[in-house]
């Protein structure tokens, strides 16, 4: 979109937050780089430069505007709905493949060389790996500066930087003020926060329908994994330097954020796994205005505009728990999930809550005996056979992971049919057009809207809300009276 000055210019002029992260504003006259709804007044067009990404702002030169913060704004929904090598490799980058494995484990990962992965980023972006994953560093050591009274030399170490000195040249030249002077500036009150414990604000693009999101994620939630409390979504992460736990509540305009973690090197990983669960990147105004056009779904949109995709922190995990939840209800999928988790899973210590395990990993439950599985003997071969090709490597659902290809893979292996594909892919992997055409309660609110009802002829109708499906399954699941549709306490939004 950067590339288009005049349809940028006009979202200058409205302050159209829904293009905060589409595209980023350069000022040449001031050396600052904005979102389009800055609240400043704009300057001339003549001294506006356009760039894709925060990365390639700051790699040209400019500093982030300390009103607008626009290192802050919600990402490009087009990384998360894109399944090229341009998606992929923003979406590994942002879950820390670079300070894991270095540019050349993100380029293994994807099968290009790495100078093929820099072409390609350099052309979308106008910044390659090491710069993206330099402005993610940065946007981590100002929130752990802002939010904490963390040591600086621990902060520059737990934000992912090398040495303290290449921390203090980012933070003075990406926010025009040291490391000291933005922690006086700050207004959070962070000498209050427990060590570990930090208090985040979540942006989206409005409008955000909560129901759905949090009401699935309440109702479907794990014993001792997950929980609904207090007016929030809890639940413990299984982290690459340890564990943490995060609860999450929606708000107006933001989504409230409260981690506690083992190690802050996990905290941006965190933070990415968090806003994928919630589907925060998304474009709510393009999605609904496709979906709304069509008369079958238009009443649906209209009552409840912005609805999201609840997606998962962990793959794996919602692979294993689309297969216990085959053929069978809500209740019993979590209490097949429960089991597995009190005798594999990881235990920890919840102060606030109960929690008290991580949802265990392939390895973990690669060696399980499936006569202790209370599962029918074909769906315990299933998990069984699932898991073997998780732990080995074979089915890989990291965000390297090339859609088509793992769609074929999973097909292939025993037990796993068209619905528990469809729902791993819309899930865990994120595809935007994911379909669930024979789900009983996608054929139920089909049939009453009018529409066909048999998988196939559904699945026809529904070509008319490419590339948007999975938002069109969770339209459909909301025109049912279901627990996932509403958030515990209040009722939900209905047509």
């Amino acid at each position: 979109m950067h590339d288009d000055r005049e349809r940028c210019l006009r979202a200058i002029r409205s302050r159209d937050a829904r293009f905060d992260g589409w595209f980023f504003i350069a000022v040449t006259s001031t050396g600052i780089y904005c979102r389009p709804s800055c609240p400043v007044t704009p300057p001339k067009p003549a001294n506006m430069r356009f760039y894709p990404s925060a990365a390639a702002a700051q790699r040209a030169g400019y500093r982030a505007c300390k009103r607008c913060r626009p290192d802050a704004s919600p990402g490009s929904p087009q990384w998360n709905t894109r399944a090229d090598v341009v998606a992929r490799a923003t979406r590994l980058i942002a879950d820390g493949v670079i300070e894991r494995e270095g540019v050349a484990g993100l380029a293994r990962r994807l099968g290009y060389s790495p100078r093929q992965v820099e072409r390609h980023l350099h052309a979308e972006l106008g910044a390659g790996p090491l710069a993206i994953a330099r402005a993610q560093r940065a946007q981590t050591a100002r929130l752990l500066i802002e939010t904490t009274a963390l040591p600086m030399a621990q902060t520059a170490l737990a934000a992912g930087f090398a040495s303290v000195r290449s921390f203090n040249d980012t933070v003075r030249e990406v926010f025009a003020a040291s490391p000291t002077e933005l922690r006086r500036r700050a207004v959070n009150g962070h000498s209050r926060q427990a060590p570990g414990a930090l208090r985040l604000r979540l942006p989206f693009r409005r409008p955000l329908c909560p129901d759905n999101l949090f009401g699935h994620l309440a109702a479907t939630a794990v014993p001792g994994v997950e929980e609904w409390r207090d007016g929030a979504y809890r639940r413990t992460l299984r982290l690459p330097h340890g564990t943490g736990i995060v609860a999450l509540a929606p708000r107006d305009d933001h989504v409230d954020c409260h981690l506690r973690l083992d190690d802050l090197r996990d905290l941006a990983i965190a933070i990415s796994r968090c806003r994928r669960l919630l589907d925060l990147d998304a474009d709510p105004v393009a999605v609904d205005e496709q979906l709304g056009r069509d008369p079958h779904l238009a009443t649906l949109v209209a009552a409840g505009p912005g609805r999201r995709v609840p997606r998962t922190v962990d793959p794996a995990e919602l692979a294993v728990r689309a297969v216990l939840g085959q053929q069978v209800s809500t209740a019993a999928a979590r209490t097949h999930a429960a089991r597995l988790v009190l005798a594999h899973g990881r235990p920890l210590e919840d102060p606030a809550g109960g929690l008290t395990h991580c949802f265990p990993d392939p390895a973990a439950l690669a060696g399980i005996d499936p006569a202790t599985l209370a599962l029918p003997r074909s769906r315990r071969a299933t998990l069984t056979g699932l898991v073997a090709a998780l732990a080995s490597g074979e089915i890989d659902l990291s965000p390297a992971a090339s859609w088509p290809q793992l769609r074929g893979q999973l097909i292939a292996l025993p037990g796993l049919g068209p619905w528990t594909v469809e729902i791993i892919a819309m899930r865990a992997l994120g595809d935007p057009d994911a379909f669930v055409a024979g789900d009983l309660g996608v054929v139920k609110a089909a049939r009453e809207l009018g529409l066909p009802s048999g998988p196939a002829a559904l699945a026809a109708a529904a070509e008319a809300w490419r590339p948007w499906r999975a938002y069109a399954v969770q339209y459909l699941w909301a025109s049912g009276d279901h627990a996932v549709n509403r958030i515990p306490g209040r009722p939900s939004v209905q047509a």
